[in-house]
């Protein structure tokens, strides 16, 4: 059997604070965020995007930028807001939720741009 890697994660710590299972890999360069928005579109999600200081990430709260984007399809129009977020909040992180309308709930939810630990 393998060995499971340790990511060691301590609140003293704020560059080894994790959210989600993407925060455990490297950030995601153009192509990847690209990637995930057209399968949030592809299976019919309605992307939303929120965006807080890296101290607050473990809030249940962030801040929602502008509305949900409901029935959105144009991924290029969901990128275009994903960088107007990242560039009017550069120090906070951003992150991309794709709700599904079928359960109700958030089926797609990571960070995309990681702000500066304060």
């Amino acid at each position: 059997m393998s060995k499971v890697q340790d990511y060691t994660s301590r609140l003293s710590d704020p560059a080894s604070r994790r959210m989600g299972t993407f925060s455990y890999l490297p950030e995601m360069d153009d192509a990847q965020i690209r990637k995930q928005v057209e399968w949030i579109v592809k299976h019919g999600w309605n992307p939303a995007i929120e965006h807080t200081e890296p101290q607050f990430a473990k809030s249940n709260y962030w801040y929602m930028w502008k509305l949900p984007m409901f029935g959105e399809t144009d991924v290029d129009a969901i990128l275009a807001e994903l960088k107007a977020c990242h560039d009017a909040n550069p120090d906070n992180h951003v992150r991309l939720i794709g709700y599904n309308n079928y359960t109700q709930s958030q089926g797609a939810n990571m960070v995309v741009y990681r702000g500066t630990p304060v």
